[in-house]
Formats: C-alpha cells, sequence, structure tokens
C-alpha cells in the first residue's frame, strides 16, 4: 500500500466551509492536510441550507488547497413527511422507526455522495462525518461504519433520542466530541463506542480588530450588542428580538441591536430604528464588529461548542448566554467571561446593565481570551485528531485489509 493511500481521509458534510460544524471540518481539513494527510472534501452541491438548490458545478474542485469533491443535490418529496412527524418529534411523542425513516428520508438527499462512497470506500483510511442529524451523515456513514468517524455536533433536543442514530453512533468506529457536555449528554442516550474522544474545535485569532474602520463602514456610532448567526427560532433569534424590544421601552439608552447573517429579521416596527442587520460579512468586518461590541448575544439553548462565544471573547468582549444551554453554560462557568440568563426578563436586565456600566462590561471580558487561546487553539486540536486517527486506525491494520481483499479478488 502507497503511504498516500494510508494517509487519505474524508471529509463528509452537508456544505463546504459554511455553517458552524461544516466550518469546522473545513479547517480541521485544512490543518490536517498540513501534517501530511491526504484530505478530500466529499460534500453537495448545495449552498443554502433552506432550499438545498444546487449552487455548486458537480466534480472536483481546488479549494484553499483541498480536493473538494460536489455532488448534486436531490429534493424529490414536497416535506409533507418531513412537517408531520417532525412536529411530533419535536412534541415528545411516539414516533414509530418507519416513521422515523420518512422523516429523515423526506429532505435533502445526495445518491451521487451515497453511491460514490459505496464504491470507494476503500481507497480512504477513514471518513469523517458531521453533523449528526443530516442525511449526508445519517446514511453514508453506515455505508462503511468500520471506517467512519461521527463528529455529532449533539444538542439536547427530541430528535438526538430516537432510534433512528443509535446504530449510526453505536456502530461507528470512533466518535468526535467538541466539549465535555456534548460527550455527557450522548453517553447518556447511546452505547458509545470504546474509540470515542473529546477532540474540541479551534478558532483562528485575527491579527488585527479595525473597528474604526467598521463602524465607519456600517454607519455605527452608538453602543450596540452584537449577535452573528442564523436567524430563526432554534437559534433563540426571537428571544434576542423579544429581550431587545423590552431593553428600547426600558428608557432613554441608544444602544443598538447589530446582527450579521442569514434569515428573516421579523423584527416589530416601533424597534426597527434600534437594530441594525449588517448582511453576512467578510470576516475581517465580523471581527471588528466583535471587538467593538459592548457584548455578544448567544441567545441559542441548542449548542455542542458555540465558535462566536470564542470569537467574541478573543475580541475581549463579553458574552451574555442562553442558561438553557449546558455547553455554553460550561463555557461561561470555565471562563467567568460572561453571564448567563434563564428567561426572557433576564436577558434584557444583562443588556441594560452592561449598557450602562461599559467598565464593568470591558472588566467581564477580560479572563476571555486567555480561557480560548488556553484551550482552542487549532495546533492542540489536530495534535488529538491526529493522534485518535493513528490510534483508531493504525496502518499495519489498514494494510493487512488491503492484502486480504487482493488476494480474494
Amino acid at each position: 500500500m502507497k503511504i498516500a493511500e494510508a494517509k487519505k481521509i474524508a471529509f463528509v458534510a452537508p456544505r463546504y466551509g459554511q455553517g458552524g460544524a461544516e466550518a469546522v471540518l473545513a479547517e480541521a481539513a485544512r490543518g490536517l492536510q498540513k501534517r501530511g494527510y491526504s484530505v478530500e472534501i466529499l460534500t453537495t452541491c448545495a449552498e443554502n441550507h433552506y432550499t438545498w438548490e444546487n449552487a455548486y458545478p458537480q466534480g472536483v474542485a481546488i479549494e484553499d488547497n483541498i480536493s473538494v469533491r460536489r455532488f448534486l443535490t436531490e429534493v424529490t418529496t414536497d416535506g409533507t413527511h418531513r412537517e408531520r412527524i417532525g412536529g411530533r418529534i419535536l412534541n415528545g411523542e411516539y414516533v414509530s422507526i418507519s416513521d422515523q425513516q420518512l422523516w429523515v428520508n423526506d429532505s435533502v438527499r445526495c445518491s451521487g455522495l451515497w453511491d460514490y462512497v459505496k464504491q470507494n470506500h476503500d481507497d480512504y483510511r477513514c471518513l469523517i462525518f458531521a453533523p449528526y442529524m443530516f442525511w449526508t451523515t445519517f446514511a453514508v456513514s453506515q455505508i462503511c461504519p468500520e471506517k467512519s468517524i461521527i463528529m455529532p455536533c449533539l444538542h439536547d433536543e427530541p430528535p438526538a433520542y430516537l432510534e433512528l442514530f443509535k446504530p449510526m453512533i453505536n456502530e461507528a468506529k470512533g466518535i468526535w466530541f467538541l466539549t465535555d457536555p456534548e460527550a455527557e449528554l450522548a453517553a447518556k442516550i447511546f452505547d458509545l463506542p470504546q474509540n470515542n474522544q473529546v477532540v474540541g474545535a479551534g478558532v483562528d485569532v485575527p491579527a488585527t480588530y479595525d473597528v474604526e474602520a467598521f463602524r465607519k463602514k456600517y454607519s455605527i456610532s452608538q453602543s450596540y450588542i452584537f449577535y452573528a448567526g442564523r436567524r430563526e427560532w432554534g437559534k433563540g433569534w426571537g428571544d434576542l428580538t423579544e429581550a431587545f424590544r423590552r431593553v428600547v421601552a426600558a428608557g432613554p439608552s441608544d444602544l443598538l441591536l447589530v446582527t450579521s447573517g442569514v434569515g428573516d429579521m421579523g423584527v416589530p416596527d416601533d424597534m426597527s430604528h434600534r437594530v441594525v442587520d449588517i448582511g453576512y460579512v467578510p470576516e475581517d468586518d465580523r471581527n471588528a464588529a466583535m471587538a467593538g461590541a459592548l457584548a455578544y448575544a448567544q441567545p441559542s439553548a441548542m449548542e455542542s461548542f458555540s465558535r462566536s462565544i470564542m470569537e467574541a471573547w478573543l475580541a475581549g468582549t463579553p458574552v451574555i448566554a442562553n442558561a438553557k444551554s449546558n455547553v455554553v453554560r460550561w463555557h461561561v462557568d470555565r471562563s467567568q467571561a460572561g453571564v448567563c440568563y434563564r428567561n426572557i426578563e433576564e436577558f434584557a436586565e444583562a443588556m441594560l446593565l452592561l449598557a450602562s456600566n461599559p467598565t464593568s462590561a470591558e472588566k467581564l471580558a477580560e479572563p476571555g481570551r486567555r480561557y480560548v487561546l488556553d484551550n482552542y487553539q487549532w495546533d492542540l486540536v489536530e495534535d488529538r485528531m491526529q493522534a485518535s486517527i493513528e490510534q483508531w486506525f493504525p496502518l499495519s491494520s489498514v494494510k493487512i485489509n488491503r492484502v486480504k481483499e487482493a488476494v480474494a479478488k
């Protein structure tokens, strides 16, 4: 077996380089390639996770020195089963395994990706899949579970408890977790394979933060709370806008809510003048927005890592976070660089308190940067990823399996 083949690995994701989990995979892929692995991304042609429309050409392209192999998506159903059954799942009702299968298949699928892995999995030392709930992970990882590493990005949510996902997790060769609370949750739900490890995720450290240029570019002169992410109920956007509405109604503060990301704003007219949407912005602008903020709001209760709070702490900005997220609360407790709220009233009070005392906000943020630098740098994460690959997929066994396959043929 050639060394190049022995070091060939693939990352499989529903999209490439977009979204939280997908971005982590993309950065891990680049890092492991620099360490000598031959890395390939296997993904769909989609860009938008709402429509799953094919936005990129199918085939192989080189992006950031990584080979990206894209396959066409197929949305061949009207989503009726997914909506009907999904509502029952979210309500905590009993759902039969046949209905669970209808639910997971009544959305985007990618038969080209499935066929490719079915025919070519022997070419890879291992295949790394994320996140757990997508068809690209659920269906494709079970083709060759003995070569699959699952990075589930697990939340404490009703779909995580479905019987449907247990074989995918229980029978995988290995599991990568992003945080201790995620691993603890998984251990309660699944019969985890012996090979499981908290590898974490890395966060790039910006060289500079040009806050003045950012403010000038977007005409922002006032103090502001910043939120970056998808504007949807699952990320807590409704709670954020309701809490900020109470801030606006509370009185004289001219505090703004600045938001970057995608999704419908849905902001009431009586507070729209205090909400600034800067859209999907370049990385430098996003970093500067973090650094210039009075605080960063993380209203999501469903996080497996929360990269954005790490970016805020690197920028010297405190975090106001939803206490219902075990992961985010764990980060805040360990870093001591933020506050957690339990309801919308406390959310609004935290924003008003920091707005009235910006010096306290700066002091609150101080331990955050050291917390990120000590725990979530890519070299540390890649060390753990590389060690687990070498341990779980030793070259000796890979070579022996190839010899057996050659003899059998």
